[in-house]
C-alpha cells in the first residue's frame, strides 16, 4: 500500500460513487479498445514497431525504429515472444539512414503467414494499460484540482475521445507517451506542492519512462526547471496557506528561505539525473559514454556547422567533430541521439503532404490546429468554452490556483508549438496526442465545484459531455476515421486530411471479411493503401487484381486507351488511393460506391454504360458493351 501512496494514487480518498463511476468508465474503455484491437488489421507504423520490439528483446540492439524510443513496442512484443517469432538481423546495413524494420516485417509475414495478425492483436492488448493509466491520471489530477465531478469528466473525455480510442488500440507510442507523460507531470506537480526527496525520486523515474515513449517529452528537461522557478518565485508565501483539496505529504520542507531553495534545486537535479539514468536503462546503456564527435549524423542541424561549405552529395557528418563539444562523452545511449537526429532529418527533407484537397511538398503551420477542430467532437470544444467561461465567472479555479493550471497548460502549448513548427511534412494529428490528458484535465474545470449549482449551466455541461461521447461512439469502431459534424462526419473526412487521420490500412481485414460474404464480387480489383513491400494482398488472403489507372492528372504518359480506367468490374478502393497525389484513381469519385467499409474502403460495381459515361467526360474512347459485365 505504501507504494501506491508514494505515487499518489491511493483510490480510497475519493467518494464511493466516483470510484464506481470511474470503474465503469475504465471497463467500457477496456472493452472498446480490446474489441477494436481485434477487429482492425495492423496500421502502417505497427508493421515496423512489432518486429523492432521483438528484435530489441532477442538481440539487445535498439537501432530498429530508432525514430521512436523503445518502451511501448517492447511491452507490446512481450506476449508475442511466447509465439516463437523468427527475426533475423543478418545483412542489415549500419548506415544512419537505414530503416530495416519494415523489411523485417516483410520477412516475418513470409515466415509466419496470417498468424501474424493474431500476434498484433496480442501485442495491442498488452498495451491497453497505457490508455487506462491515462484515464486514471485524468481522473486523479482533475479531482484534486476541481473535485471528483471534474475528475470523472476528464476521464470520460479521455475514454471516449475518438483519437484516444483509435491510437489506444495500437502498438504505436502515441497514447503511451500521452499517458506516461501526464503521469510524470502529475508527480512533478505533487512534488511542487510538497517537495520531498521521495516525491522527487518518483517524478524523476516517471520522467525517464516518459522519455522512453516518445522524443516529444525531451522538452520537459527544460520546462520542469523553468516551471519550478516560476512556481517558487510567484508563490513563495502562498505555499504556507492551506488550500481546499491540497495534499500535504509527510516530510514537506518548511519555508526557510535559502536552505529550502537549495534543497529543492538539489531535488530538481535528482529528477533530471534519474530520468537520464532511466533512459540508459531502457536502452541497455548501448553506446553511452561515446564521444559526441565520433557519431555520424544525417540531419542538417547536427551534420553541418552553420555557414560551412558542404561537398555535393555529402549525406552524413558531425558538426561537433574537432571541437571541444566533440570530445565530450554523451550521457545517453547512441540510438537515443540517433533517433532524434533521424527524426529531424525526416522533417528537414520534407515529404508530400495533403491538406483540404491540396498536395504540396512540406506542411502548414496551422495543420494541427485545424485537425483538432475537425477531429475532436464538438462537444469537447463546447466544454472547453464552458471551462473558460467558468473561470471568468468565478475569477479563478476554486481549489486550483493559476500556478496549478500553469503546470497543465504550459506543456500543452509547448507540444502544440513544437509540432506545429515542424513543417517539413504534415501527416499525423497523433503527434499532438501527448497534450491530450493535460488539456482534458483543464477542460474538466467546467464541471468543478461551485459552477455546477446553476441548473442551466449544469445541464449545458452534461449535454456537452454526452454530445462528445455520443458523437464518438456513433462511429465506433472506426474511430481512426472520425471527423466531427463540422465537416459532415467521417464520410467527408478525406476532403480535409489523409494518412493516420483516416486511412492507415486498418480496414484490410474488414475488407477480407466483406469479400468472404460477397462471392459475387469477383474478380475484385483492389487499390490498397499500404506498400506491397510490407504485406501483399495475397498474404492477407485477398485477390490481387490490378485496378486500371485513369488519365494522369499531371500530364504524364498515359496507358493505352483500352487499358485506361474506368473499365467495367468490381473494385475496392482505399481512401488514400482515392485521393492519391498523381490522381490515378481519382475517376472513381465520379461513381457512387455500392458499399463502404469503415469509411476507408469504397466498393464499386461499374457497368459498361457507367464506364462509358465517365470515359466520355474524360475524353476517352468508349468501350464495347460486350466488354462490360
Amino acid at each position: 500500500m505504501r507504494g501506491w501512496v508514494l505515487f499518489g494514487i491511493s483510490p480510497s480518498r475519493f467518494p464511493m460513487s466516483a470510484r464506481r463511476s470511474l470503474g465503469l468508465l475504465l471497463a467500457i474503455h477496456t472493452l472498446l479498445l480490446g474489441s477494436g484491437a481485434w477487429i482492425h488489421s495492423p496500421s502502417f507504423d505497427e508493421w515496423g514497431h512489432l518486429p523492432a520490439g521483438i528484435s530489441h528483446w532477442h538481440y539487445g540492439h535498439f537501432d530498429l525504429y530508432r525514430v521512436n524510443p523503445p518502451l511501448v513496442r517492447m511491452i507490446a512484443a512481450v506476449p508475442v515472444l511466447f509465439c516463437g517469432p523468427k527475426i533475423e538481423r543478418a545483412a542489415m546495413s549500419a548506415h544512419p539512414y537505414a530503416r530495416h524494420e519494415f523489411r523485417l516485417a516483410q520477412d516475418m509475414v513470409a515466415k509466419h503467414g496470417e498468424q501474424v495478425f493474431w500476434w498484433f492483436t496480442l501485442a495491442r492488448w498488452a498495451c491497453l494499460p497505457f490508455s487506462l493509466l491515462g484515464a486514471w491520471i485524468c481522473f486523479r489530477w482533475a479531482s484534486e484540482l476541481y473535485g471528483s465531478g471534474s475528475g470523472l469528466t476528464a476521464a470520460a473525455l479521455w475514454c471516449f475521445s475518438p483519437t484516444v480510442l483509435a491510437h489506444g488500440q495500437m502498438i504505436t507510442p502515441d497514447v503511451g507517451s500521452a499517458a506516461v507523460g501526464a503521469a510524470a507531470g502529475y508527480l512533478f506537480w505533487r512534488w511542487l506542492r510538497a517537495p520531498t526527496f521521495s516525491s522527487a525520486f518518483a517524478a524523476g523515474v516517471v520522467l525517464g519512462l516518459a522519455q522512453l515513449t516518445k522524443f516529444t517529452w525531451v522538452i520537459l528537461f527544460g520546462l520542469w526547471p523553468l516551471l519550478w522557478l516560476v512556481w517558487r518565485v510567484a508563490g513563495h508565501r502562498e505555499d504556507a496557506v492551506p488550500r481546499p483539496g491540497a495534499t500535504q505529504t509527510h516530510g514537506a520542507l518548511p519555508d526557510r528561505g535559502g536552505p529550502r531553495w537549495r534543497r529543492e534545486a538539489e531535488q530538481v537535479a535528482l529528477m533530471l539525473l534519474l530520468a537520464v539514468y532511466v533512459i540508459n536503462l531502457g536502452y541497455g546503456f548501448e553506446g553511452t559514454g561515446r564521444r559526441l564527435g565520433d557519431l555520424q549524423f544525417v540531419s542538417r542541424t547536427l551534420r553541418t556547422r552553420p555557414g560551412a561549405e558542404v561537398a555535393a552529395g555529402t549525406r552524413i557528418g558531425n558538426r561537433f567533430a574537432g571541437t571541444l563539444w566533440g570530445r565530450m562523452p554523451i550521457p545517453v545511449p547512441v540510438n537515443y541521439i540517433a533517433g532524434i537526429d533521424r527524426q529531424k532529418y525526416d522533417f528537414e527533407a520534407g515529404f508530400w503532404s495533403y491538406f483540404r484537397g491540396q498536395w504540396r511538398r512540406g506542411g502548414w503551420w496551422y495543420y494541427y490546429l485545424y485537425g483538432l477542430a475537425i477531429k475532436e467532437p464538438l462537444g469537447t470544444g463546447l466544454l472547453a468554452l464552458l471551462a473558460g467561461a467558468a473561470g471568468v465567472a468565478l475569477g479563478g479555479g476554486g481549489a486550483a490556483s493559476w500556478r496549478d493550471e500553469l503546470l497543465l497548460l504550459t506543456p500543452v502549448v509547448a507540444v502544440l508549438v513544437l509540432v506545429s513548427s515542424q513543417t517539413g511534412f504534415n501527416h499525423h494529428l497523433r503527434y499532438v496526442l501527448p497534450m491530450y490528458p493535460l488539456a482534458f484535465i483543464w477542460i474538466s474545470r467546467a464541471a468543478r465545484r461551485g459552477v455546477r449549482r446553476a441548473p442551466v449551466y449544469r445541464l449545458l455541461v452534461v449535454a456537452a459531455l454526452a454530445w462528445s461521447a455520443g458523437s464518438s461512439l456513433r462511429h465506433y469502431p472506426h474511430s481512426l476515421s472520425y471527423f466531427n459534424e463540422l465537416v459532415g462526419g467521417p464520410r467527408y473526412g478525406h476532403d480535409h486530411l489523409l494518412d493516420s487521420n483516416i486511412d492507415w490500412g486498418q480496414d484490410l481485414l474488414l475488407l477480407k471479411r466483406w469479400v468472404e460474404r460477397h462471392p459475387e464480387a469477383q474478380p475484385l480489383g483492389v487499390a490498397y493503401s499500404l506498400p506491397s513491400s510490407i504485406i501483399s494482398l495475397e498474404q492477407a488472403g485477398l485477390p490481387a487484381v490490378d485496378v486500371p489507372a485513369g488519365p494522369p492528372r499531371d500530364g504524364g504518359a498515359a496507358p493505352a486507351p483500352e487499358l485506361t480506367g474506368p473499365l467495367p468490374g468490381w473494385y475496392a478502393i482505399f481512401v488514400r488511393e482515392l485521393r492519391e497525389r498523381h490522381g490515378r484513381y481519382e475517376y472513381f469519385r465520379r461513381f457512387e460506391p455500392v458499399a463502404t467499409i469503415g469509411y476507408t474502403v469504397y466498393i464499386y460495381r461499374i457497368t459498361a454504360d457507367e464506364a462509358n459515361r465517365v470515359r466520355r467526360e474524360l475524353g476517352l474512347p468508349p468501350i464495347r458493351a460486350e466488354e462490360g459485365s
